[in-house]
């Protein structure tokens, strides 16, 4: 009988899966460092402050699914304004290109969701368990009172930091204050209990067991970033020429009567890796470019008396033409680079400009399926549609509706003029008569007219939108 191996990776299953090693980074300062911690605190405040935050009288970034609204600062979008979306999505893959291009995986290392989780996660590991040596003792000691404190400890403030993460979540869905006053009295919908506890489990689980799994194997980015690199972006480099033989040496010792590189073979670069590299071994799939090693490589160099960068961030062709700081970032911002920056330019600019000059309202005209021609009372034959008008400024509207397109065409509506409130849409039924012999059967184009005006009548914005008019035989 065939039964799985240990946890060595061989065996009957060893063909199929790769052990899991733990991986245990040892914390590091230095400049990339600090800018690591400076993008969590800037993107956690963002997404744990933002729903808090009022526009006028509502929240301001609320994607009100139910209500098909959604509310960005003083920007009120309808699924009709989906080619916005389209906009951004072309924005963030051209923003992807270019930061790849110049500093390869540089979202990935410094603002990625999963990285930003993962170190805020083993911050919470170190201060409970400690620093790395400590960790791994008390991972290998038998049980203990102490190992249980410590581990259900860490575990609790897991989940309360993952449940609290769920629920921001779901603020941008449900107005969040509504959803915390939900919470304290039990009234929260199911679906909304589903996703807290979904988006909760999954930051808990992304963030606290897999981490470096989700980069290395689930993350298509690290699959196809190859495609995007090439021999003048900024990566995390070894330089191997100044760096080997590598070998350990007394702090006073000349290496040149040694015969060695710079590095002392200390292996911090790979304790510190939060994927288990080591960059010594070239650009790997798996380096997220965080910049750790580089960090911790520089301290040595302080400490042992040799010039920093022994480590650092820097290109292929930099290294083996050895340029200049300056020469390499003048090949860094290459054509490609230009290319993709006035791309992202444009799309922004004509973005914005649509923004800026979209109108405060839109219209959906809707023939009525049930009649879509009939003779009415006097010879005359009409046509019913409905039209929808939304409403997307942040104050009332009032509304006229006519049409043109045929001779002797009448308008009909419920009254003269319709009121929407503020972020509001309204279906109002139209009905459109020409008299019966003053068109030959057939379809015939007509323009419905919507202005719009305030409640004092000025500042009028005028839709026109098509449709057709249908002469029965």
């Amino acid at each position: 009988m065939v039964t799985p191996s240990d946890d060595s990776g061989q065996g009957a299953w060893g063909e199929l899966y790769q052990a899991h090693q733990k991986i245990y980074p040892r914390s590091v300062q230095g400049i990339f460092a600090k800018w690591r911690w400076v993008f969590i605190f800037l993107t956690q405040i963002i997404f744990y402050g933002l729903p808090w935050l009022e526009w006028g009288h509502r929240q301001a970034v609320l994607f009100d699914l139910e209500a098909r609204r959604f509310y960005v600062l003083g920007i009120v979008l309808y699924p009709q304004d989906f080619i916005y979306l389209t906009g951004f999505l072309v924005i963030a893959a051209f923003s992807l290109f270019l930061f790849t291009a110049i500093a390869g995986r540089l979202w990935c290392g410094f603002a990625c969701p999963q990285t930003v989780y993962s170190e805020i996660f083993m911050w919470i590991e170190r201060k409970v368990e400690g620093d790395r040596t400590a960790r791994m003792r008390l991972d290998s000691q038998d049980f203990s009172l102490e190992k249980l404190v410590k581990k259900w400890y860490k575990h609790f403030l897991w989940i309360g930091f993952s449940m609290w993460t769920g629920f921001t979540f779901v603020g941008y869905f449900t107005p969040i204050r509504n959803l915390g006053m939900a919470f304290f009295l039990d009234t929260m919908s199911f679906w909304e209990v589903f996703w807290v506890f979904f988006y909760g489990f999954a930051t808990y689980g992304n963030a606290g067991f897999m981490r470096e799994q989700v980069c290395k194997y689930m993350c298509p980015y690290a699959r196809f970033q190859s495609a995007m690199f090439d021999k003048d972006t900024l990566i995390v480099t070894y330089d191997s020429e100044r760096g080997e033989p590598r070998g350990s040496r007394s702090k006073k010792a000349d290496i040149s009567s040694l015969n060695l590189g710079a590095c002392v073979d200390c292996s911090l670069c790979v304790q510190v890796c939060p994927t288990g590299i080591d960059i010594r071994n070239g650009l790997q799939y798996e380096c997220i470019g965080c910049g750790a090693c580089a960090d911790v490589c520089n301290t040595v160099m302080d400490k042992v008396g040799y010039p920093r960068g022994l480590v650092k961030f820097s290109t292929q062709h930099a290294m083996e033409n050895h340029w200049t700081p300056s020469q390499t970032m003048r090949h860094v911002f290459r054509p490609r680079v230009l290319v993709y920056s006035g791309i992202l330019v444009l799309v922004l600019a004509l973005l914005f400009e649509s923004l800026h000059e979209r109108n405060s309202f839109k219209v959906d005209v809707v023939r009525d399926r049930a009649a879509l021609a009939r003779i009415v009372s006097g010879g005359n034959i009409e046509n019913v549609y409905r039209l929808q008008i939304m409403n997307s400024a942040e104050k009332r509207h009032h509304f006229r509706i006519t049409a043109k397109g045929m001779q002797g065409l009448k308008v009909f509506t419920e009254s003269e003029n319709f009121v929407v409130e503020s972020t509001q849409s309204r279906w109002v039924s139209v009905r459109l008569q020409v008299p019966y012999e003053s068109a030959a059967a057939g379809t015939y184009p007509v323009l419905f007219s919507i202005q719009a005006f305030g409640d004092d009548e000025m500042s009028q914005e005028k839709i026109e939108e098509k449709s057709v008019f249908l002469v029965p035989r």
